[in-house]
Formats: structure tokens, C-alpha cells, sequence
């Protein structure tokens, strides 16, 4: 493991080369395969599928936080920040949870408070060109604090990802304000609307997916009784209870200890196969 400082080092090395966005994304690249060592050794060694999902997105944050660190603070550095210029980098969606396979998309957002400025355009373009560069998939947003309410008043698929919206980088306290404020409106929304899209997109994944039992190779991610449905269940019950984690609170109302074990156990090995 490198020596923090030694870390630092070797970014600004990289962000002052020439090409500066090749060179932090070769260092990174090189950090992130080293990273992603860990959760492999630990599947092939029979880590328990959740875990391994984890230890993904620990080597995710690292990537994040480093590449964060090198557009924020050494390329585009504030000198003199105003409160319209504070940005932060929130994980949503599934790597919000925590939890990602070898290959999931990273989704992410990049909150501010009020409208857009020239510095924070400059971070998320750095930011995503250097993600696709070294071939990741990601799902990105750029949003005030008020378009993120705004927007998941209305927009179930934006609600969802907020649901797991989880604080990489950046200005905490913007964070904490926008998950706040986000909880509120959630807490006090009707929550019929959501479970109803939720089951919507149940039904139309698994049409397209087609009958699992008949199938070769069952689709664990989008097919009936697969991760995506697993986590429909999560998102109603953190709609339902959006302080809980993962709504818990909510299934352990809802399941028996038996039924709760059953659940786990399923979890777990469908993101062992995934994984």
C-alpha cells in the first residue's frame, strides 16, 4: 500500500505532465487494477458475495477520491472560493449503496448549490473524460441542490438513485444538505406513485428478460428473482423509510427472522455469481 503523502506526490507528477489527462489516467488506471486485485483473491478465496461487492466499490472510492482530488485541488484549485463555487461528488444508485460488480456502471453526482460555474464545468469535464478514457461506464449528473428535489418530486428513476446517495468528496456539508432535505421530501411524499413505477419496471425487465427456469444461463441481474428485483424491494422499503439503511427498518417489520434469512442468503449468492 502507498504511503498517502507518496500518493499526493505522484498526482501532481501527473497532473503537471503535458498531457495531463493521459498521465493521471495512466497513474489512476494503474491503482485502480491493483485495487481491484483485492476483492478477486477474496471471491476465489470464498468471500461471501456482498463482500466481495463491497471491496468493488472500496476500489471505486479510491479511484473517485484521487481523481476528485487532482481536478479540485491541483488542477482547478479555488483560491478564493465563493459559496456559489462549493461542489461536492456524491456515489448514487446502486455504487451509493456500496455495492458493485467487475463491471457496473459508476453512477455519480455532481452537486452544487445554485447555477453552474466556469470551475465546476472544468472538474466534471476532467472528471468523466478521464473515466471514459480508461473505458469505464458511467452514469453522471450535475445538479443544484434544488434540481435534485425538483426533479425526484416527479422523475421515479432520479428518486431511486437518490435513495442511495452516499458522500465521496467534496464539500460535505453540501452533501448533508441535499440528502436532508431529500429525506424530507420523501418522508412526507405519497409513496404509492413510486412502489407503483417500481412495479412497473418489474414487469416490463422481466418480459424482456423472458422465463428464467428455461434458460441456460439465467440473467441473475435482470431476470425474475435476480439482483434488480432484490433491489426493487430495497427501494420501496427506503422510500418507505428513508433514514433507515436500506430500508431495515421496513423489512424487519415486513419479514419474519426466517424470511429475513432467506433474503440474506439470496442476496449473497446472487452477488457471488454476479461478482
Amino acid at each position: 500500500m502507498h504511503d498517502p503523502d507518496a500518493i499526493d506526490a505522484e498526482l501532481v507528477e501527473a497532473a503537471a505532465a503535458k498531457n495531463a489527462r493521459a498521465a493521471v489516467a495512466a497513474l489512476l488506471g494503474q491503482r485502480y487494477a491493483a485495487a481491484r486485485e483485492r476483492p478477486e483473491r477474496k471471491l476465489n478465496g470464498g468471500m461471501d458475495g456482498v463482500e466481495v461487492a463491497r471491496l468493488y466499490s472500496v476500489a471505486a472510492d479510491g479511484l473517485m477520491t484521487d481523481l476528485w482530488r487532482v481536478a479540485t485541488e491541483i488542477l482547478y484549485p479555488a483560491h478564493n472560493p465563493t459559496k456559489a463555487e462549493r461542489l461536492s461528488l456524491v456515489a448514487v444508485g446502486g455504487y451509493g449503496r456500496g455495492v458493485l460488480a467487475p463491471f457496473s456502471d459508476l453512477d455519480l453526482l455532481v452537486l452544487r448549490p445554485w447555477k453552474p460555474t466556469p470551475r465546476g464545468e472544468q472538474v466534471t469535464e476532467f472528471i468523466l473524460y478521464v473515466l471514459w478514457d480508461l473505458g469505464l461506464k458511467v452514469g453522471a449528473a450535475t445538479r443544484s441542490v434544488e434540481e435534485c428535489l425538483s426533479l425526484s418530486r416527479t422523475d421515479m428513476t432520479v428518486r431511486t438513485a437518490l435513495l442511495e446517495a452516499r458522500p465521496l468528496a467534496g464539500d460535505a456539508a453540501l452533501t448533508e444538505e441535499m440528502i436532508q432535505a431529500f429525506r424530507q421530501m420523501v418522508a412526507k411524499a405519497d409513496p404509492r406513485p413510486f412502489i407503483a413505477a417500481k412495479l412497473e419496471e418489474r414487469d416490463t425487465r422481466h418480459g424482456k428478460a423472458g422465463v428464467v427456469r428455461y434458460r441456460v444461463e439465467p440473467n441473475v441481474k435482470d431476470g425474475k428473482g435476480g439482483l434488480r428485483d432484490l433491489n426493487a424491494l430495497f427501494w420501496i422499503a427506503r422510500s418507505l423509510a428513508p433514514d433507515s439503511p436500506l430500508g431495515a427498518r421496513v423489512l424487519e417489520e415486513l419479514l419474519t427472522p426466517k424470511e429475513r434469512r432467506t433474503f440474506e442468503e439470496a442476496f449473497d449468492f446472487l452477488w457471488k455469481v454476479r461478482a
